[in-house]
């Protein structure tokens, strides 16, 4: 059974995955061990990463070595942000097949024109591409993945550009017809009044998934409660708590003079070996070493 496979088989079994966000390995271990269904490779989080904003300035190429590293790091369905899909259907279809290589269990591409800007930003420019290019993308990506169960989920940025419901539903149903596997609905309002109303006018025959980064109350029952929901992706979360983390520890060391009070709250680094599977290296060394 594939990774795709399995995340499919999850959704269907458990009727919602809960999916959450990566920019290393490290983040995807950590995640793993926490119990999550599937990561999230992120376009926020890596850019964050590289201290860049989300505006299509980290390459594919550096978006798939990192999608490897990860890959190699995890045994969870990975499903990954490949935001417009690098240009136009004939990308898609480089883009697909790049990532499926890659270890990539699903893709998600927006219909947004690239470059994008993340679509959390207030004042950002969110132009749409039109809905029959759109479909383009989307058959481009069925046809090129080799593994049936490998989701190509399209991504409406109708409500991040202020077109409203009717313009999303209508969106979400071309992409239905083109094939696409789940819709992702996507908003800014920091309430999840928007994401609720769609929910409910949905009445195409494949799931939703959301991305609950602007209105972080939207639980997990609420969302079960909607019904036609099936994945959602905690989507800037663990750079949020790496930045956060970080952030604070560094002020600690300038302000103590030296990490003599801040090393306490930090983990141990016999954890870190372990997050690097320093035993495994270990166990080998015994073995094989002469």
């Amino acid at each position: 059974m594939t990774k795709a496979t399995s995340l499919r088989r999850a959704m269907a079994e458990r009727g919602l995955v809960h999916v959450m966000a990566t920019h290393s390995p490290l983040s995807a271990i950590l995640a793993e061990q926490a119990g999550f269904d599937g990561l999230w490779a992120s376009g926020f989080e890596l850019s964050a990463l590289y201290g860049l904003p989300d505006m299509s300035l980290i390459s594919m190429t550096q978006h798939i070595e990192m999608l490897r590293a990860i890959a190699g790091r995890t045994s969870l369905p990975i499903v990954a942000d490949v935001d417009t899909g690098y240009g136009n259907a004939i990308n898609v279809i480089h883009t697909v097949r790049e990532y499926e290589r890659a270890g990539a269990s699903a893709v998600v591409i927006e219909d947004k024109s690239f470059p994008k800007v993340t679509s959390l930003a207030v004042d950002g420019h969110h132009d749409l591409v039109r809905t029959e290019e759109f479909q383009g993308k989307i058959e481009a990506a069925l046809a090129t993945r080799s593994d049936p169960d490998f989701l190509v989920i399209a991504r409406t940025e109708a409500l991040i550009a202020g077109l409203g419901e009717e313009e999303a539903l209508s969106r979400a149903r071309a992409y239905e017809q083109a094939g696409a596997d789940m819709i992702l609905i996507h908003s800014k309002k920091q309430h999840p009044g928007e994401i609720e109303s769609f929910s409910k006018a949905w009445d195409g025959d494949i799931p939703l998934v959301i991305v609950p980064n602007a209105y972080p109350e939207l639980s997990s029952d609420h969302i079960r409660a909607l019904g036609n929901i099936r994945m959602v992706i905690y989507g800037n979360y663990a750079i949020r708590a790496a930045a956060t983390a970080m952030k604070d520890t560094f002020h600690r060391v300038i302000a103590d003079g030296g990490v003599q009070h801040v090393h306490r709250s930090l983990l141990p680094v016999d954890e870190i070996f372990r997050l690097q599977g320093m035993e495994d290296v270990r166990a080998d060394e015994r073995r094989y070493l002469r």
